[in-house]
């Protein structure tokens, strides 16, 4: 994914319907603002408001030695800082922040990276192509909406009034986050990073976002999975205006096989949203199962040619307004793409530069 949606948008509300898993939650009850649970040995669970319907994300603290590691951060708001301040004071017991591990840069993830760093002076731990995409969106804060863009958007079929809404949005993601520091430590995939003098090993993932890092221990089958695998919801995977032909979907389906090749049945999970949970191939297998069926969908509803906003019936498990039409729209276009990729579904253009798709 090369262009985040707009911040006030959350992946709540368009969850792509997939089968249930069966899945064990050993802890019932969340941590409250500036509480922390220890969910694994030297592993703290904390949680952050967020500004959306998809309320909260969980952040977690590592104990490294005399401070914390903290992985992902919360969104730059007041009352997510006032947060951290009392967990600071209270279950963090004052020590320092060593370093802080983003595993992705959507803004309630990195949102208060740069002012955690520097607020302990440490260092931001990051893939290269997260912290990137990162600087790169915030640098269009205050700009102009790019013709390219409106171009993307009135190929899929938006409305002139939608192209106005989405023009006078431009630039909103770097007013969701700290300004980001100048440099950072790179994250590689396959890698081992001590944390208290125990390994991670490092396991990426794509198709949410660029190079997402998830962090998973051998003692105790610990995962911090991020966004990659969600216990009740299905991630956004979607196709941006900077890169409309990509197919991030294929880039997903392939990231939870590799998630379940790689990792474990009984690994404990620890996701960015909901609950730990246990059954991580149960979780992996059941998503892939959700964005099939929506592929098969849409492929019956191909029978006659539509654009991108009109397959959102296929998609989505209930109706999709203004607020969330980009990422509805990014959802439909990962799915059409992803067709093409397989050779189950064309597209052209109108007179008017509409794109057109139907099934091959």
């Amino acid at each position: 994914m090369a262009e985040r949606a707009s911040p006030d948008e959350s992946l709540a509300d368009l969850s792509i319907a997939e089968p249930k898993a069966r899945l064990d939650y050993p802890f019932e009850t969340p941590p409250g603002p500036g509480e922390a649970i220890e969910v694994a040995d030297g592993v703290l669970w904390l949680r952050q408001p967020l500004p959306f319907q998809l309320d909260h994300i969980n952040v977690w603290a590592l104990r490294d030695g005399d401070g914390w590691t903290i992985v992902d951060t919360g969104v730059r708001m007041k009352s997510a800082m006032e947060v951290w301040e009392q967990a600071f004071a209270g279950p963090l017991g004052g020590k320092p922040v060593t370093r802080v591990i983003c595993t992705h840069m959507h803004p309630d993830h990195v949102g208060l990276a740069g002012w955690l760093v520097q607020k302990f002076d440490c260092r931001l731990w990051m893939s290269r192509l997260e912290y990137i995409t990162c600087r790169m969106l915030a640098a269009d804060t205050g700009k102009e909406a790019p013709d390219d863009g409106e171009r993307f958007y009135r190929s899929v079929g938006w409305s002139e009034e939608q192209i106005a809404s989405w023009k006078a949005r431009f630039g909103g993601f770097g007013k969701a986050i700290h300004h980001m520091p100048d440099s950072y430590r790179r994250l590689e995939d396959g890698k081992f990073i001590l944390i208290d003098g125990k390994p991670w090993r490092l396991v990426f993932g794509n198709g949410h976002s660029p190079e997402h890092a998830c962090l998973f221990r051998e003692e105790g089958k610990v995962l911090i999975s991020g966004d990659q695998v969600l216990p009740r919801i299905s991630s956004n995977v979607s196709v941006w205006p900077t890169e409309p032909d990509a197919d991030p979907l294929t880039d997903w389906l392939d990231s939870l096989a590799k998630l379940e090749r790689e990792l474990p049945a009984d690994t404990f999970v620890l996701p960015s949203h909901g609950l730990p949970f246990y059954g991580l191939h149960e979780r992996t297998r059941a998503l892939t199962r959700g964005h099939e069926r929506s592929l098969e969908r849409l492929t019956r509803t191909l029978a006659e040619p539509k654009r991108a906003i009109d397959v959102f019936g296929s998609l989505f498990a209930r109706p999709v307004g203004d607020d969330m039409m980009g990422m509805a729209t990014g959802e439909s276009l990962a799915h059409l793409n992803c067709l093409k990729e397989r050779g189950l579904a064309v597209s052209a253009p109108d007179e008017h530069g509409v794109v057109w798709w139907r099934a091959a």
